[in-house]
């Protein structure tokens, strides 16, 4: 081999394959915070586990509007996931202050 290609060859380097390479679960975060869902919607794909935290002062829940998910009432800091498994738009509220809305759009 010529140096030129030696070179190359050192330089591109080879992929390593590792335990830690292994597709990780999608995941998406939303925060409960001054009565409001935020963000308000958010899009994700198939198989993602969405997790909400209340970082309101006040008890917050987070319930699907047709029954797919349920969290209990959740105090400062606490959180509550679902893994999201079929595409399609979940709306949610707050059972505690109904006016709190948001939605989960699977894609």
């Amino acid at each position: 081999m010529t140096p030129v290609v030696i070179a190359v060859l050192l330089l591109a380097g080879s992929p390593s394959v590792t335990a830690n390479d292994q597709p990780s679960a999608a995941s998406a975060a939303v925060k409960i915070d001054n009565f409001f869902f935020g963000p308000q919607t958010i899009t994700v794909p198939v198989g993602t586990t969405v997790t909400w935290t209340n970082s309101d002062d006040i008890p917050h829940t987070a319930v699907s509007t047709d029954g797919v998910f349920k969290s209990k009432v959740m105090d400062t800091d606490e959180k509550f996931s679902y893994t999201f498994t079929k595409a399609g738009t979940y709306p949610y509220y707050c059972s505690v202050h109904p006016k709190m809305t948001g939605q989960v759009v699977v894609k």
